[in-house]
């Protein structure tokens, strides 16, 4: 496309080339004074007008000193001008102001020294110098408006870069801003309440210890929980402080993954649930952002799992396949195809996540009861 849109200019100055030789050549056929000479160099200070865009000064300097030769020798009248006030258009607007004065004085200079107007008395010889003299400066006057015109749309294009440019900068700076009031909130509220929590359950585990009692599943549940809300919470808290923006990469990727499936799935044992753990195929490092969302969408449906299936068991399926990652979660708990739970928060994060990577998520009751969650997550082009 780039290549076409250079060819056009070019196809449009030789179209224009073209049609000057044309009239030219028509004009010089009907002067008895011309010959073959006289009509090659009309053609040639024509031609010349090709170059009026790229090489104004040298379409300037041939067509004035290649219509001269026609005008000396043949006399055609005005339309000897024609091509040189093209090239005088040209060289102001390119901002050869200086050039295009002296080669239209020197022109209509040795134009009316050799009678360029063809025509017999002096008053009618007089005016149509006049004529030309005021071609010449409403060509110097049309590319002067339009060379302001092009100055003064450049100058509006790069206002508005600059404006888009502040905007952005202005965009980025209020992200900033708002992240790092997100983290103060997240930091004021949440931190505090988990570490009390943390405390307490560490506490109530210690005490249990030294009277010599078990400590209740559920106690060290929380106390596992809560410390790795506060770890994840703290990486949280780091990626939102990031001054560069970041993707938000490096925290979570330090704060979960399937390394850790292991104390996902004992923590949810620990507080009752039923939960069993399938691996098939070849484990393999995964990109980061595949490795967060798996662990994500199984720890979401576990969670699901506990609060809603009232005592079911969890079975939890991760099968690594050649392009894909295959994460599955599905109870034996009441679901009911004919009355779906209405979609929350969890469920709209899984599919978030999901469709972020490019992947399928099918999160539905299944047919014999129960409740599956099934997340199909590419390899390919992950980052």
């Amino acid at each position: 496309m780039r290549f076409l849109d250079g060819r056009r200019p070019l196809a449009e100055d030789g179209l224009l080339a073209a049609a000057m030789a044309v009239l030219l050549t028509v004009v010089m056929l009907y002067s008895p004074r011309a010959g073959a000479l006289d009509v090659a160099a009309g053609v040639a200070g024509s031609l010349v007008l090709v170059a009026w865009r790229r090489a104004p000064l040298v379409a300037l300097l041939g067509s004035a000193a290649f219509m001269l030769v026609v005008a000396a020798r043949t006399q055609p009248g005005p339309a000897a001008a024609y091509p040189v006030m093209v090239a005088v258009f040209a060289a102001v607007r390119a901002g050869h102001r200086a050039a295009a004065a002296l080669v239209s004085a020197a022109f209509l200079g040795i134009a009316v020294a050799v009678n360029l107007p063809g025509a017999d008395g002096t008053g009618e010889n007089l005016q149509s110098v006049a004529l030309l003299v005021g071609w010449f400066v409403a060509a110097g006057v049309a590319a002067t408006v339009i060379q302001h015109r092009q100055a003064y749309l450049e100058e509006a294009e790069q206002r508005a870069a600059e404006a888009e440019r502040t905007r952005e900068e202005a965009a980025l700076r209020r992200a900033g801003e708002e992240r790092l009031r997100i983290a103060r909130e997240l930091h004021d509220s949440l931190t505090h309440s988990i570490s009390v929590i943390k405390v307490q359950a560490g506490v109530a585990v210690h005490l249990a210890h030294r009277r010599g009692e078990d400590v209740p599943p559920a106690l060290l549940a929380i106390q596992e929980a809560s410390g790795d809300a506060m770890r994840e919470l703290r990486a949280t808290l780091e990626v939102l402080r990031d001054s560069d923006g970041g993707d938000g990469s490096g925290g979570e990727a330090a704060a979960s993954g399937l390394d850790r499936l292991g104390d996902l799935v004992e923590r949810a044992r620990s507080t009752g649930l039923d939960a069993t753990v399938t691996i098939s195929g070849t484990r393999r490092d995964l990109p980061s952002e595949v490795d967060r969302a798996a662990y994500r969408i199984v720890q979401e449906a576990l969670t699901n799992v506990s609060r809603h299936a009232g005592g079911a068991a969890a079975a939890v399926c991760v099968e690594y396949a050649d392009k894909a990652l295959v994460v599955q979660v599905e109870d034996d708990g009441k679901a009911d195809p004919d009355a779906p739970p209405v979609p929350g928060k969890g469920l709209l994060g899984m599919r978030e996540r999901v469709a972020a990577l490019g992947g399928r998520l099918r999160a539905e009751p299944r047919a014999g009861g129960g409740f599956v969650v099934r997340a199909e997550l590419p390899l390919e082009g992950a980052a």
